[in-house]
């Protein structure tokens, strides 16, 4: 089912006001598959809506990252095309505010881009939490600093950033589990009509109810709405953490991603930003577009 943007009005929304009680959040009620490639722009720009979505109301969800495998296997004619997919980077980067570097293709083009969407099956063998962390890693790695994450000494390195076991997951790299579960992956894609990435599909408890699915980037308030109708509630966002306190659980984040999670403005973000900075808490890291913060307590 395609979700309708247009829902109940603000003022429906507060009067159905409810939270939910404490068991309820014990096996938090909604449950969000992210449909990704590694190498999509646009699920690069989606990072900052999930920070953000996370924080809010990570209490009444969880995630479950999908790999598409859409540009590794879809699109193959598209990597034949250094050009045309700098200037889909480009224009992204210019678009989303999150920085992505099209030379990439280039000047050190991916040469097999399902080794990267394996790479991160294998690093889901160590937790989910493992493989979230090693997903950022490649996005890093491949949309700021243009590197080949089909390398595997890249991947390597990006493991040892997201702190592995890098034996274990040196050893799961070509495992038979880690293509299972990426074949897992795709089947999953194919069976949910996914045909564009990112998509995000919430289900409920509810087992006669289909999933709503979003295709493409939305606005914030979009995912915020669909998760709401999910719940049949109107829950009030939890508080954010002070902005050291968000520099320190993420370690390395963009002013994108600063301004999108405390609703200011690039420029409000760059110079609270700036104050840590002379304070030497973080370290400014200049990208091609905007710039990246390095905690560094």
């Amino acid at each position: 089912m395609i979700w309708n943007p247009s829902g109940p009005s603000n003022k429906q929304e507060t009067n159905t006001t409810a939270q939910y009680g404490f068991f309820d959040l014990l096996k938090k009620p909604v449950e969000l598959y992210v449909f990704v490639d590694p190498l999509c722009p646009e699920c690069w720009s989606l990072e900052p809506y999930l920070k953000k979505l996370s924080i809010e109301y990570g209490r009444f969800f969880t995630i479950r990252t999908i790999l598409s495998g859409q540009l590794a296997t879809l699109n193959k004619d598209k990597f034949d095309k250094p050009k045309k997919l700098k200037d889909i980077w480009e224009k992204t980067a210019s678009r989303t505010g999150m920085s992505c570097d099209g030379d990439l293709w280039i000047e050190n083009p991916i040469s097999f881009p399902w080794i990267a969407s394996l790479a991160i099956k294998a690093a889901e063998l160590q937790g989910k939490k493992a493989g979230r962390k090693f997903l950022r890693k490649l996005q890093e790695y491949v949309f700021l600093d243009k590197k080949d994450i089909s390398k595997e000494s890249v991947l390597t390195k990006c493991a040892e950033e997201a702190k592995l076991d890098i034996e274990e997951f040196k050893n799961d790299l070509y495992s038979t589990s880690a293509r299972k579960a990426l074949q897992c992956d795709l089947k999953l894609t194919k069976e949910m009509d996914v045909e564009y990435i990112p998509t995000m599909v919430y289900f409920n408890e509810s087992e006669e109810e289909e999933g709503l699915k979003l295709s493409g980037l939305y606005p914030y308030e979009i995912y915020v709405r669909v998760l709401k109708q999910m719940l049949q509630k109107d829950p009030t966002p939890a508080q954010k953490p002070s902005l050291e306190d968000f520099l320190s659980h993420y370690d390395f984040v963009g002013t994108n991603e600063i301004a999108v999670v405390y609703d200011w403005s690039n420029e409000k973000a760059e110079k609270e930003m700036k104050k840590l900075q002379i304070k030497q808490m973080v370290e400014k890291v200049p990208v091609k577009y905007g710039c990246f913060w390095k905690y560094v307590q």
